[in-house]
């Protein structure tokens, strides 16, 4: 019965979100106050809905209800709680489900907060965002609907896959959506911002916020996709440029350059039209993820469903909405006239070269993942773009981001001088240069890969930390008294620094072994004496796994046992690799057992992965840095127009 309660209760927001789409912009239109007001309940109604159907949907898949087909497909007697509950979302339907409850999750918590927005803005971005509702509802509702009853439940299900049964896959889709469906908001107060034809200092304060949580979002959930990939694959690697990691990036980086756009919209009212163009393409990036994961045109551990027919009603989707807001934007750029002026050298020449860097690094990031698809149905070629074209054509992009960062970061507004901010950076740049000639010197016979990239990572920490001692007019007692946006921003840029260096060490030191060990063989990798102790078949909740018990010792002292798996899950019929990892904060001692050899022994592939856990700890600073700044009063939307006095400017 609950079941069948949660099926109605998404019909029924389906039903409020056509409402909540067209009564408000009519009132906005006509100025008819009543009609504007139906937005925030109507949003609130939309949520409670959809929260009741999702609810309903997780307690049959707790309660193991198997007259639910998509509880059978994904779902087994014996899985573990948690990925009972993670396999919610862990196949199309349910994950779809998620993504429409996160949406009107969004839009609920701008008609509860946004009580300083102008009347008729709230209104229109209440109703675009319904707008976006009403089309993946209906999505779900006519080809998606996991409400779907079996004339004739099985005993037990089939099981989720295997690869997702695991705590970082169980938590990643969730914050990745967050990202993913929080772009929407901006989206929504660009479309409402062209539809009125006004573009000022509040609306980008406004519109901040809502970008700036999408983003730190988006950078979870990005990493823990790559932490997953690292530990589980057992391919020894963070980043692989697949499809669907792309999927995810895109809009990443082009959320950071539409921060980093607002801000000159808000202290300057410059870029109008170039950040709202930036908003819609943020959006329109998620959408293109959605996408590539369900439409079946590409194959991928990441993706959810195969099928082309829900691949053209995403599309469809992606052509009205991005479409639409594109021809709209066409109509009114005109309109957005900027008012700030400034030099060729200032903080906003920084920002827009910020903006052209990002924008075109993402561009390669599009080009190289859906340039196969397009030989293939332009000029049936079948071609393959691997990390070498991702590697070369990204790179410099990053770099010269790395370079420019925190140079622009300490430029004046308006007109600045290069050579009194490069005065202020001299110790950044002597600091970066003594760990760039630290990392060449402990190196012998390899790339500059890990030299230069010290060397970057430690000119943006170095940078960031220089920023806050000059805005601290550098006196102790004033520099905790700093807004927390301007920690915020410390922290993000160093949390990059410090996944430049994580990458670089990492790419460039790394050290690999593959062989064929026997029991109670040991070896050499690395500096470390590895020795295979035994091999034993353990069973475990619902698989069947051969563990290897491998210690490893260095100078003759043991530094750790590890227990590297092959785990074989019966119900699904599909064997996975369980790394063994001894992580340190310097290195990781990495271990995979392979399968046995037919003259005995086994396979064991060994790395030696330095620095890695800076590459998830950089992001994890990123994140909170944008934690940070969204505590500071200035980034909340109750807070209006109004602004926060500025302790300390650097001098022009």
């Amino acid at each position: 019965m609950f079941v069948e309660f949660g099926h109605f209760a998404l019909s029924l927001a389906l039903m409020i979100a056509a409402v909540q789409a067209v009564v408000p912009l009519i009132g906005a239109h006509k100025g008819w106050r009543g009609w504007m007001a139906v937005a925030a309940p109507a949003a609130t109604a939309q949520f409670i809905c959809i929260a009741l159907s999702f609810a309903a949907l997780t307690w049959a898949f707790v309660t193991s209800d198997f007259s639910l087909r998509i509880v059978v497909e994904n779902s087994h007697t014996l899985k573990p709680m948690l990925y009972k509950v993670s396999g919610v979302w862990g196949n199309h339907e349910g994950s779809m489900l998620l993504w429409v409850l996160i949406l009107s999750g969004f839009g609920a918590t701008a008609a509860w907060f946004g009580g300083a927005l102008p009347e008729r803005l709230k209104a229109r971005v209440l109703s675009v965002q319904a707008m976006i509702g009403v089309a993946f509802l209906a999505f779900i509702l006519f080809t998606s609907n996991p409400f779907v009853r079996l004339a004739e439940p099985p005993f037990d299900g089939q099981d989720l896959n295997p690869l997702l049964q695991d705590p970082g896959l169980a938590f990643h889709p969730p914050f990745l959506y967050l990202g993913y469906v929080g772009l929407s908001m901006a989206f929504s107060f660009a479309v409402a911002a062209l539809i009125e034809g006004r573009v000022d200092a509040a609306w980008a304060r406004w519109v901040r916020p809502w970008t700036l949580a999408a983003w730190m979002f988006l950078t979870v959930g990005i990493a823990l996709g790559s932490w997953w990939a690292y530990y589980e694959l057992g391919w020894g690697g963070f980043w692989f440029w697949d499809p669907v990691e792309n999927a995810s990036f895109m809009p990443w980086l082009v959320a950071a350059a539409l921060l980093h756009s607002a801000t000159v919209v808000e202290k300057r009212e410059a870029l109008k039209s170039w950040t709202i163009l930036l908003a819609i393409l943020a959006f329109g990036f998620s959408l293109i993820g959605t996408f590539i994961v369900r439409s079946g045109i590409i194959t991928s551990v990441h993706a959810f469903a195969n099928d082309p027919e829900r691949g053209i009603f995403i599309l469809a989707i992606l052509a009205v909405f991005i479409g639409g807001a594109l021809t709209l934007y066409a109509a009114r750029a005109g309109s957005m006239e900027a008012k700030g002026v400034f030099g060729v050298v200032s903080r906003e020449t920084a920002l827009v070269l910020n903006n052209v860097l990002l924008s075109v690094a993402a561009f390669v990031v599009f080009v190289g993942t859906l340039w196969p698809l397009i030989a293939e149905m332009a000029f049936a070629r079948k071609l393959s773009v691997g990390a070498p074209f991702f590697n070369q054509a990204f790179t410099p992009f990053m770099v010269l981001l790395a370079v420019i960062l925190p140079v622009g970061a300490l430029m004046p507004w308006k007109r600045a001088k290069l050579g009194r901010t490069l005065r202020e950076l001299r110790g950044a740049f002597a600091l970066a240069l003594a760990f760039g000639a630290l990392a060449f010197a402990v190196q012998t016979g390899r790339s500059a890969l890990a030299p230069v990239g010290v060397a970057l990572g430690v000119w943006l920490i170095a940078g960031a930390a220089t920023e806050l001692w000059v805005r601290s007019a550098r006196t102790p007692s004033r520099l905790m008294r700093l807004p927390r946006a301007d920690w915020g921003k410390a922290a993000a840029h160093s949390g990059l620094g410090i996944t430049f260096i994580g990458i670089a060490c990492l790419m460039a030191w790394d050290v690999e072994d593959i062989r064929v060990a026997q029991v109670g063989e040991s070896f050499e990798v690395g500096g470390y004496t590895i020795t295979l102790a035994g091999v034993d078949e353990v069973e475990g909740p619902n698989f069947l796994s051969t563990t290897a018990t491998m210690r490893v010792a260095r100078d003759g002292r043991e530094v750790a046992v590890l227990h590297p798996e092959k785990r074989v899950y019966p119900v699904a019929a599909m064997p996975t690799t369980e790394a063994a990892i001894a992580n340190g904060l310097w290195r990781d001692i990495y271990l995979v057992i392979g399968d046995p050899q037919d003259g005995g022994g086994w396979a064991v592939r060994t790395y030696i992965k330095p620095f890695a856990n800076w590459i998830w700890a950089g992001a994890i600073i990123m994140a909170f840095g944008g934690v940070l700044s969204l505590s500071d009063r200035r980034y909340r939307v109750a807070a209006g127009a109004r602004k926060a006095p500025a302790l300390a400017q650097p001098a022009e």
